[in-house]
This record gives C-alpha cells, structure tokens and sequence, in this order.
C-alpha cells in the first residue's frame, strides 16, 4: 500500500478552507457545501488506514509545530504571492518576529506549504517477498542457518569468508576461510561471504553482518578509573541520521516513526537548529570534532599536503578512553562523507565499522529486487546491526552512530518506505529496555539541497534548519532535572552542530564543575543558550544564518556589480584546470535580495543579567558591510548557484569565499573530467569535452 502524504494535506487544506469561507451561505449553498465535505470524507476514507495515521499524526498536534494553540503558519504567511524559485524572501523573513526578547528566531514552517508539497510524491514499500529466503542469518555474535532452509533443503554445508578492512577506507581483503561453517558457530569477523549447498546442489550465495564476539572490547570498561555509577550512572549515547532531512521533511515523511518518539519516548525537538556550513561534511565535522573543516589539517582530495583524517580530534575517540565499545554506520560508502572529497582514514576510526560491509555489498544491489540484499531489506540490516550492538555489548557503555543515505540523499520522498521499520526500530530500543541507558538522537545534516524544492523560498530555509532532537532516560531525568529543564529551555533558541559536540563531552562529565562558555561558539545543551545569542557569536556564517532578515533588490546595477563578483570567483576557482573546465557566463540572475541582521541584534549592547537572558536593547550600532544574496544561472551546462557576497563600505570591496557559494542542481557527469582528482571543484566545472 502507498503512502499518500498529498491527498492528506489537501483533505485538511481544502476542508479548513470550505468551513471558514462559506459559513454564512444560503441554505442551497449550505447543501453544495455538505455535498463536498461528504464527498471530501469518502476519499478521506478511501485511502485507508495509512492515509489516517499520516493525517493524524502529521497534522493532529500542530501544538508540536510552535507555541502551544497556535496552528502553523499557511503559505499565505510563509509567502503572499509564491512565484516558483525566482520567489523573493521578504514576505518569509518579515515573518520572523522577536519573541521574549530573543535575538535570533527561526520562521514558523508548514511541512504542507503549497510551495513544497507539490513536490511530495507517492512511494511504495520496500518488497523483498519475491526472493528466496535467506539460508543465513545472525544471531549475538553466532552464524545461523535458518530452520526453515534445513527443512527445505537438508542438511546444508557452508563456506565462511570473513571480509576484513583491507589497507586504508578503500580495501577489503579476505581472511582464512572456514569450511565447513557449522550452525551455531560463533561469527571470527563482523561481516562475512557465505557460499552454502544443499545435499541436491542447490546453492547460495550472500554477504552478511554482525558484531562478532571481541574480549578486549568487553574488559575495556573495567580497565578504567572506578567512578560512582550509582549516583553518576554511565549513559549509551546513540545518534542516528538521515541525509539531506530538514526537520520539516522529517514531518512529511517519517510522521509514524516521530509520532512514537514524541508521545512515547518522551522527544525533545530542537526547533531553533541551525547548519554552519554546506553539506554533510561541514554539518558532521562540527558534532565530531568540534571544529570546522578549515580549523583542521588539510584533508581535501587535490590539496598539496593534505592526508587522511585520523588525526582530526574525533569525539568518540574520547569516548573511547572513557571505556566505550565505538561504532559508526554510513551506507553509500561510494559517496562516503569522509571519503568522497577527503582522503578517509588509515585506520578504522571506531571498534566497530561498516564501511568494509558496504563496500562489499553495494556492488552486488543489481543481482538482488530493489532495495534488498536477499530476503532483506537492506535498511532492515542497517538497523539490525545496532540491535546486534545491543544484543553483544549489553549493559556495557557504548557510543555508536548510524547515518542512512540510500533512501533521502536522491529523493527525500523515498524516506517514507524507512517510516514504519524505524517506528518498529525505536519501539525495538523500548521494549528491550535499551533506552532506560541510553540518551537517543535523532538528526538530518542538512535540508534539500540539490532539488525543485530546495529552489522554493521555503526550500532555502528548509536547508538551513535540519531535525535535530533529543530523548533522555528517565533516570537522568531524575539525576539532572535541571539539565534537562535547560535542554527543553533550548528548544526554540539558536542552537547549532558547535553545541552537540559540546554536549556530548559534558555527557561524560556531568558530575564535573559548571564550564563558562560565554566566550565559547559552542555551548552544552544542558546550559542554558542566551536568548541573545546571534549567528555570528554561534559560529554561523550570514549565508548560513536562517534568522536574518531578508529585503528583495531590484536595482540593476547591483545585480550587475554581484553577478560579476560571482562569475569571477567561480572561474578563478577552476583558472588553473581551464584546459579540462570551460570558463563559465552567469546568464540570468534569477533572485538578489540584501540582508542584514534583524533589528534587536542591531540595538543589543549587553545583557542585563549573569545569564545573558535579559538583553539591553540600547545600542544603535551601523552595519559595516552589507551582505547580499544572490541566484543565478551559467553556462554552459545550466549550473544554478547561490552565493553570499560582501560589500565593505569603507573600501568599496566585494568579496566572496567559496563556503559562501551554494550550487542549487546537480551537475551529473557535467564534471568527470576532474571528478577523480579535484572532486571539491566538481560544482564548479563543466568539462571541455564532454563524455556521452
């Protein structure tokens, strides 16, 4: 059965519309109106009980979408005239209002503006019924021949061929195989090739994963200074993300799955999050290192002197000394978000990794349905490896991480096919008690950004502002209510991917001494963040930053004055590649709009209180710069572009950085020619020659 997420939408849209339009009709227009409204009722129910569970949840709390009793905000007030992506900002950035005296704040989204939903289409489920089922499986850290194959089949031989990390993110070696493999044997690696035959010569062929058995793993912990575990319990910490899900995509698309996590676990929602940086690298790298990619060593694929990233301060490296089993899932490894433009790592970077499974797997997609990997669907094994952590390590402390791509990184409509497994997943967490130790994240790296949608004025928000959200054992909230009064007080403040990574080291500490972070860009989210808290003082750059204030340009010559700056830095950025890349033209600006910040960052002199929460709005500060957004179009090969440029008004200086610039389409194989060496160029590029 299919999702219908548009006809959901529009059943509300339209009856809201029918009843506060024609209230005072004739009676003869009063019986049209029933007509409609039964007829409105019988699609309703007509699209069966999917259609109703996503109507309910996504559209039955919208106290969960801004203040409590306020509805959100309609496209009329996210834009009174929406005229595709040449749209301006004004109308959407005029509707950020001050509240409480807080500087930055964000706009009220609807996950069914007009402007995006069009954009929603129908998916169906993943279906891997058609295929055989799989003769192996794996069960806590043991090789499993299924009994139902045994009963099908006979008595069935295996050979086990244990897939190792081979040297460097790119490798995989075989290790000694094992034949005959005996069910009931316990697993020598995490991931395995299986060959089986059946005493009729029937066959079977697979690459399997788990968590295999490791003693040093399991006498780390003890190995570490004794602490009060008691008083100061030891907490699993546990993120998992989607690629490219803004938190209204998460709306529309995962409303089962948040439905259970809010009214069952208990999920706090960070609605003031905000991305500093483009793409995933720039949303991770933040959260892990605490640092941007610019603060660390050179990484970049092409770069004199760059190198792996092993040595980047990782946190779970922290973890790790504080006695953790570690553990990080990324699906996708051809477009992996370490190894896609950076050189990855030398070494594997956590204990447990499924980088060598992914490598191995995605190559043989094709000889398996859509979607699965044998009998399985292939986000149902993502998501039972981390069952297998639990399964494994149990109580012992453990930090892992999953990020998922295969089903938004495209397409984010095709989230929804992962709604009711990952529904079925976090229930999995509850009902196993795995979430009485464990702090659970839920979170995107960024919005759309390479899409129809992304091109919408709501899609430029969108993609500044991804899901973030937080669910704590009760016993924490027993031990550090004010924590947790703090983290639920930063729900709506400015808070940004410098504040997980500090949150994450005060997890581990958070028996230690309160830390001053006033002069920090990066604050605990068990502190409190000052309602004066602006983008700059977070770490934010202005092209980044989703509560500015935005006015529509319209005089030429600026246009002209911006395009120039725009084409210059896009070419000179390829000068030295001009006999693979064409010189490329701005041909049509699409958009220019001036932003600056809103009027209380420009009257904010101090705070009137330790915690910075009163602010004294008494200055009367002139911007020094004036910073400009502008769309626009090149040739050849039809690039659209978004960029940020600054005007010194001293010096008459425009000036623009390369983490100011934004390509809004995909480029395809427009690149090829240096996609392999300077893959960071490749937005940039359109190759002389072009392959066909």
């Amino acid at each position: 059965m299919t999702h219908r997420t548009c006809r959901c939408c529009a059943y509300k849209c339209l009856s809201k519309r029918f009843w506060s339009r024609h209230s005072l009709m004739t009676l003869r227009g009063a019986v049209n109106l029933a007509v409609i409204s039964i007829l409105l009722v019988v699609v309703y129910l007509f699209s069966l009980d999917q259609v109703q569970e996503h109507l309910r949840v996504l559209h039955g709390d919208v106290a969960r979408w801004g203040p409590q009793n306020e509805p959100p905000m309609t496209k009329k007030h996210i834009h009174q005239k929406h005229a595709g992506p040449g749209a301006g900002y004004g109308d959407v950035h005029r509707s950020i209002l001050e509240q409480n005296g807080q500087i930055c704040v964000h706009p009220k989204l609807d996950p069914c503006d007009a402007s995006v939903i069009k954009y929603d289409t129908l998916v169906s489920p993943v279906n891997c019924s058609g295929a055989e089922e799989n003769w192996i499986y794996v069960e806590n850290g043991t090789f499993r021949i299924s009994r139902n194959a045994r009963l099908k089949y006979g008595a069935i031989t295996c050979e086990y061929a244990p897939m190792l990390r081979g040297r460097g993110d790119f490798a995989v070696r075989h290790g000694e195989h094992i034949k005959p493999m005996a069910d009931g044997t316990p697993l020598v690696s995490d991931f395995f090739k299986v060959a089986c035959i059946s005493p009729s010569g029937k066959r079977y062929h697979n690459i399997h994963a788990g968590i295999a058995y490791n003693e040093t793993l399991h006498q780390r912990y003890q190995g570490t200074p004794p602490r009060d575990t008691i008083q100061h319990p030891v907490y699993d910490v546990f993120m998992f993300g989607f690629d490219s899900t803004s938190r209204m995509a998460w709306l529309r698309n995962l409303p089962k799955s948040r439905d259970y996590f809010l009214s069952h676990l208990g999920g706090i929602e960070l609605e003031g999050y905000n991305i500093v940086g483009d793409g995933t690298v720039q949303a991770l790298l933040p959260i892990l290192t605490g640092n941007t990619e610019h603060d660390l060593h050179p990484a970049r694929r092409g770069v004199p002197g760059s190198r792996e990233v092993d040595d980047f301060p990782w946190i779970w490296n922290t973890y790790k000394e504080a006695g953790y089993v570690t553990a990080w899932a990324e699906d996708m490894s051809h477009i992996g978000t370490f190894q896609l433009r950076l050189h990855g790592f030398k070494e594997q970077p956590t204990d447990h990794s499924m980088r060598t499974y992914f490598l191995l797997s995605e190559p043989m997609h094709r000889k398996f349905l859509p979607w699965c990997i044998g009998s399985e669907a292939r986000h149902q094994r993502f998501l039972r490896w981390f069952r297998d952590m639990y399964s494994m390590y149990g109580r012992k402390p453990k930090f892992m991480f999953g990020f998922h791509s295969e089903f938004s990184h495209n397409n984010i409509t095709e989230l929804k096919k992962m709604d009711v497994d990952f529904k079925n997943f976090l229930r999995y967490l509850y009902a196993n008690g795995h979430l009485d130790n464990t702090i659970l994240i839920l979170m995107g790296d960024h919005g759309a950004r390479v899409s129809e949608l992304r091109n919408t004025t709501q899609g430029k928000l969108e993609e500044r502002m991804p899901y973030f959200a937080f669910t704590l054992p009760s016993s924490f909230q027993r031990l550090y209510p004010e924590a947790v009064q703090n983290i639920r007080q930063n729900v709506k403040r400015l808070t940004t991917p410098f504040d997980i990574h500090e949150t994450f080291h005060q997890i581990l500490n958070m028996s230690g001494p309160a830390v001053d972070h006033s002069m920090n860009r990066g604050i605990s989210l068990f502190r409190p963040v000052p309602t004066s808290r602006t983008c700059a003082e977070a770490g934010v750059e202005p092209h980044w930053c989703a509560c500015l204030q935005w006015t529509e340009v319209h005089n030429v010559s600026v246009s002209l004055r911006l395009s120039r700056v725009a084409e210059e830095f896009i070419n000179s950025l390829t000068k030295d590649l001009r006999s693979s890349c064409a010189e490329l033209k701005v041909t049509q600006v699409t958009q220019v709009s001036r932003v600056q910040p809103n009027v209380n960052v420009m009257r904010f002199k101090k705070s009137q209180d330790l915690h910075g929460d009163v602010p004294d709005f008494s200055d009367s500060t002139d911007l020094e710069s004036d910073f400009y957004q502008i769309s626009f179009q090149t040739a050849p090969g039809a690039g659209r572009f978004e960029a940020t440029i600054r005007h010194s008004k001293s010096t008459n200086k425009w000036t623009l950085s390369e983490s100011d610039i934004s390509r809004t389409n995909l480029y395809g194989s427009d690149p090829d020619c240096i996609a392999n060496t300077f893959p960071n160029l490749r937005p940039y590029c359109y190759c002389i020659k072009q392959t066909l």
